[in-house]
């Protein structure tokens, strides 16, 4: 059997396309951020001289 509907239009292609976008957008938000990871500023460097962290988080068992 084959499909008796007609083929849209470019125009009418393009206007179901964007109103499909627009739903989309409606339910999930916006999918893609602003800006990709290279477009943005590179974060400092973490000082990982300091053993802090290490202590705070050091299970009892290792003792002091």
């Amino acid at each position: 059997m084959t499909d008796q509907t007609p083929e849209p239009t470019g125009g009418e292609d393009a206007a179901r396309a964007a109103a499909r976008r627009r739903r989309l957008a409606e339910v999930f938000g916006e999918v893609l951020p602003d800006t990709t990871t290279d477009e943005r500023p590179t974060p400092a460097p973490i000082d990982s001289s300091d053993d802090s962290w290490y202590q705070e988080n050091r299970p009892p068992h290792h003792g002091t």
